[in-house]
């Protein structure tokens, strides 16, 4: 069983969601030659101001 795990800030509308789970599940079915319904997928959004690159929180980039 795949699992994969998206990590982004939130903001995508449940539409964009939606078309990626289905591609990137059809990708991952293709690729790894598994079951469609073995792909699992976890999207986790973590805020801006939770989040941080090179000492800076995100929400302090702009």
């Amino acid at each position: 069983m795949p699992l994969l795990h998206l990590t982004m800030h939130p903001g995508r509308s449940e539409d964009q969601k939606r078309d990626f789970v289905r591609e990137v599940t059809k990708v991952a079915v293709e690729t790894l030659a598994c079951p469609l319904n073995s792909v699992e997928i976890i999207i986790t959004e973590v805020p801006k101001n939770a989040w941080a690159t090179g000492g800076t929180l995100k929400s302090d980039q702009g």
